[in-house]
């Protein structure tokens, strides 16, 4: 019993411990570098800090770490901020918000250096837990404002985070939980990039989710216009029909174009009224998109002449004349063919005459139908004449 208390005694008579003098020394140096008026005289002061008193006990050893990972100054490495930071943290006995503000510095190193994801989310995780934990005790509206802004940031480096890990669910969670709060362009940059990728990679409910959240705030062209491609993708056609319009109003495009008049084709087939304004934006599509203009082009062109009354008469018109013209020719094949007319009685002259009179008089009809539709093509033609002029093209 007596060899354990000596051994323990000697343990701590090894220790590093202050004098009453040297403690005071200790605090004055950290608060001189604290006090110090430009960012690289407070971090060299800082460091001189935890250089000489590192171990010691001092009051303020915790903080100078905490200070040197959080502070910007020049020179500066990401190496130097995880190194400080992480030694901050073991130390302990940091108040809340310098802890939180520490631990979304890490966050944000750790994920943008991509090597430690997981630890980059659960850093982030622990700084919306602590504002959280703090906001709920709070009652003062602007300390409550400054935690939310703490969860605000904490949910941004989340969704970074979740961003390199390739977690891209995650990331749009998180950036719109910190856009909500935040209310920061270069979080709905985010936001958009995030969703760009998620509709490139056919995960479009999720794309839906982004880029409902980025029209909502922006209502641009680029936020309406991918929201209402993910309604589409996402079989919501009369929902993204709406936002298709709109998008083109903000921005003549001919994949917006194409896109409501491919809806409102499919529309005309239960209700004949939308085929004018189907077939006016697929001839737009027509002259403003390279990659869908002759579809477009073909497909206004078969919706406008079929659902043409005046057109599709004439063609029943032409189809039953020529049924009478082949009719007839085969009943003077049948009789007259390989005869001449001088072989052929009185009776069987007449009748070679009038057969050859009524497949005149028919060919005749037929030419007087096709004028007549031809009129119905020129009403076509004019109405492309009429897009091209409207939107300028050659």
């Amino acid at each position: 019993m007596k060899k354990t208390a000596v051994t323990i005694l000697v343990i701590l008579l090894s220790l590093p411990v202050l004098l009453p003098a040297q403690a005071i020394e200790a605090d004055e140096a950290y608060i001189k570098a604290m006090t110090a008026t430009s960012p690289a005289e407070r971090a060299q002061l800082l460091k001189n800090y935890v250089v000489k008193y590192a171990g010691k006990g001092t009051k303020y050893e915790n903080f100078a770490y905490a200070n040197l990972s959080i502070s910007n100054y020049p020179g500066k490495t990401a190496k130097e901020t995880i190194e400080f930071g992480e030694k901050a943290l073991a130390l302990g006995g940091l108040d809340d918000s310098t802890k939180a503000q520490l631990l979304i510095q890490l966050s944000a190193i750790y994920g943008e250096r991509g090597q430690n994801p997981d630890k980059a989310k659960t850093l982030a995780n622990q700084v919306i837990e602590l504002a959280r934990a703090n906001k709920a005790k709070e009652s003062d509206p602007q300390a409550v404002n400054q935690w939310n802004i703490l969860i605000g940031a904490g949910s941004f480096a989340l969704g970074q985070a979740a961003e390199k890990s390739k977690d891209l669910r995650g990331a749009v969670d998180a950036y719109i939980a910190s856009y909500a709060i935040l209310k920061n362009p270069q979080i709905m940059a985010s936001i958009k990039k995030v969703g760009k990728a998620l509709y490139d990679a056919k995960a479009w409910p999720d794309a839906e989710k982004a880029f409902k959240a980025a029209y909502q705030a922006t209502k641009d062209y680029d936020s309406t216009s991918f929201y209402a491609k993910s309604l589409y993708r996402n079989g919501q056609k009369e929902a993204a029909l709406g936002f298709f319009k709109e998008a083109y109003g903000k921005q003549k495009s001919g994949e917006m174009a194409y896109n409501i008049g491919i809806i409102l084709a499919g529309d005309a087939k239960t209700n004949p009224s939308l085929s004018g304004e189907a077939i006016r934006y697929l001839l737009e599509a027509s002259f403003q998109s390279p990659t869908n203009g002759q579809q477009a082009m073909s497909m206004a062109e078969s919706l406008y002449f079929n659902s043409s009354k005046e057109y599709n008469d004439k063609v029943r018109q032409m189809e039953a004349v020529n049924q009478k013209i082949e009719a007839l020719t085969k009943t003077y094949n049948s009789k007259f063919e390989g005869k001449d007319e001088e072989d052929l009685d009185e009776a069987g002259k007449k009748e070679m005459k009038t057969l050859l009179a009524n497949i005149e008089t028919e060919k005749k009809n037929l030419e007087n139908i096709q004028k007549s539709q031809e009129l119905v093509i020129a009403q076509f033609n004019n109405l492309v004449e009429d897009t091209k002029q409207r939107l300028g093209a050659r």
